[in-house]
C-alpha cells in the first residue's frame, strides 16, 4: 500500500481524482445513510465530496491521506494533528474509510497501521478517534485493532452520539 498525502493546496482536486474519491465514498452508502454526511448516500456527487474535503482544509492540523494498492484508491484516511480541545493531548483519526468492494482484505487495518506509525515517528503517545454509537460495525474494527474505549459524547460537528476510543502507541 501507497500513502499520498492531500494538502491544502489540493483542494481543487483534478477531475480524475475527485471521480476516483467519490467512488470510493459512495461505495460506502451504509456509513453514509448511518453518518448523515451526505444529504442522500445513494447520490453522493463529486462536488459534495470536494466541498467535504475543502472543510477538511480549513484546519490547519489536517491531513487527508489517500491508500493506493496496485494503482487503485483503495482508502483514504483524515487525521487531526491536534483535537480542538486544548485538554486533549491526542491526534485523532477523523475518518478511515476503505472502498465496499476492498473491505475485508486488511486495507483497513494496514491503513491504520500507517496512520498510527505516523504519529508514533512524530513523537506522539496515542491516538484517539470517534465511532458512531448507530455503527456497531466501526466499533467491532476499531476495539479489534486494540482501540479502548474511554468514553461517550456527542461529536463537535453534528451532535451525533460518539463512543470515544483511544490506543496507546507503543
Amino acid at each position: 500500500m501507497i500513502l499520498e498525502s492531500l494538502s491544502p493546496a489540493d483542494s481543487a482536486l483534478p477531475g480524475e481524482l475527485l471521480t476516483e474519491l467519490t467512488a470510493l465514498y459512495a461505495s460506502n452508502r451504509e456509513f453514509y445513510a448511518l453518518s448523515g454526511d451526505f444529504p442522500d448516500p445513494d447520490d453522493i456527487r463529486p462536488e459534495q465530496v470536494a466541498t467535504a474535503l475543502a472543510g477538511e482544509f480549513v484546519h490547519p492540523d489536517v491531513e487527508v491521506l489517500l491508500a493506493r494498492s496496485a494503482g487503485q484508491l483503495v482508502g483514504v484516511a483524515i487525521t487531526l494533528a491536534h483535537h480542538p480541545d486544548p485538554t486533549d493531548p491526542d491526534p485523532w483519526i477523523g475518518l478511515l474509510l476503505v472502498a465496499a468492494s476492498e473491505q475485508r482484505k486488511g486495507y483497513g487495518r494496514e491503513l491504520a497501521a500507517r496512520v498510527e506509525e505516523r504519529f508514533r515517528a512524530a513523537g506522539r503517545d496515542a491516538v484517539r478517534l470517534a465511532a458512531l454509537d448507530n455503527n456497531p460495525k466501526a466499533l467491532t474494527f476499531w476495539t479489534a485493532l486494540g482501540y479502548e474505549i474511554i468514553g461517550h459524547r456527542r461529536d463537535r460537528q453534528l451532535g451525533r452520539p460518539c463512543t470515544v476510543l483511544r490506543r496507546v502507541l507503543r
